[in-house]
């Protein structure tokens, strides 16, 4: 039994984890997560509910923001379970497949995020720079269409992940650093040349949120360009407010993201700590703060948003 070491096992389970150094706190972290989880949830599906019953908000960009509210809705389903059952349960243990599924969930909802945003980033450039063609050019098929093309891309791309991790023996430490499955972190466990991984992986990164944020910063540009060519700073003004809540939406989704891409690649030396809580703000900050940024600066939302919860006696914006 001696000549068994650590390089001729292979796990069958990977162990998920807590915030390292935290033990002092453990129960307040998990009521900040379930805290986190109930508003996400309930203002995610609230935006969902009024979209969808109220046939004056079925248009283009409100059918982006169901769209954008309906993929953070399948974060929190695809982490909930391990981030809670850690917390709450200290249930650590998750098999192979069951990790390889959440982790492709996770990268295709990614994709999809990044691939809705640019939608709404285009749906401001034609609503800026072509109105009068606005409502021809983004009729409900052609937005039906480009959501399910969001879609279907992102899950192609993503589909071969869990084949090229399933052959790898993951005979290295299987104490993963979250409390849930990443590909970027699941594939360094293995004891193989993950190769082929790092470069697939870096082209989903740059074909799809790469790409879609050049895109964004590209319509952004045009947008910018019309505005400033527009006679009254009260209407340029007014143009530019229409597109403050998509900027946040961008810059709550992005950044975690790009700066944790950054940190595993390039600044190998920064803190473990570091690394865990962007984590975790890349997956639970924008589907908990999208639904507040799109409710506080949109009037005609807000509006229905108070008639729901106060049964019609709030009719100002």
């Amino acid at each position: 039994m001696s000549a068994l070491n650590d390089t001729a096992l292979s796990y069958a389970v990977f162990l998920l984890s807590r915030i390292p150094g935290q033990e002092d706190v453990y129960l307040w972290i998990a009521i900040l997560f379930c805290f986190i989880y109930v508003i996400s949830i309930v203002g995610n599906s609230v935006i969902l509910f009024i979209i969808k019953t109220d046939p004056s908000l079925h248009e283009p960009m409100y059918i982006f923001l169901s769209m954008l509210a309906f993929t953070d809705v399948g974060f929190l389903i695809t982490t909930m379970p391990t981030i809670l059952g850690v917390y709450l349960f200290n249930s650590r243990e998750i098999g192979l497949d069951a990790c390889f599924a959440q982790l492709s969930f996770i990268a295709a909802l990614q994709c999809t995020e990044s691939a809705v945003l640019l939608l709404m980033a285009i749906d401001r450039f034609i609503a800026i720079c072509n109105p009068l063609r606005y409502a021809s050019i983004l009729t409900l098929p052609r937005i039906s269409k480009m959501g399910l093309v969001s879609v279907l891309k992102s899950v192609v791309l993503v589909f071969p992940f869990p084949f090229l991790l399933k052959p790898y023996r993951y005979c290295r430490a299987n104490v993963l650093s979250h409390s849930f499955c990443l590909n970027m972190e699941v594939m360094k466990m293995a004891c193989s040349d993950i190769t082929v991984n790092n470069i697939y992986g870096l082209f989903i990164r740059i074909s799809t949120m790469g790409l879609d944020l050049l895109l964004i910063f590209f319509s952004y540009v045009m947008i910018l360009k019309t505005v400033l060519s527009i006679a009254s700073r009260v209407e340029c003004l007014r143009a530019l407010s229409t597109c403050v809540s998509h900027l946040c939406a961008v810059l709550l989704f992005y950044t975690p993201e790009f700066s944790l891409s950054l940190i595993h690649r390039l600044a190998h030396d920064t803190s473990p700590l570091l690394r865990i809580l962007l984590s975790y703000v890349s997956l639970l900050v924008p589907p908990l703060l999208n639904p507040i940024v799109y409710s506080v600066k949109s009037t005609r939302l807000r509006v229905r948003i108070i008639k729901v919860f106060l049964g019609g006696r709030g009719t100002q914006g």
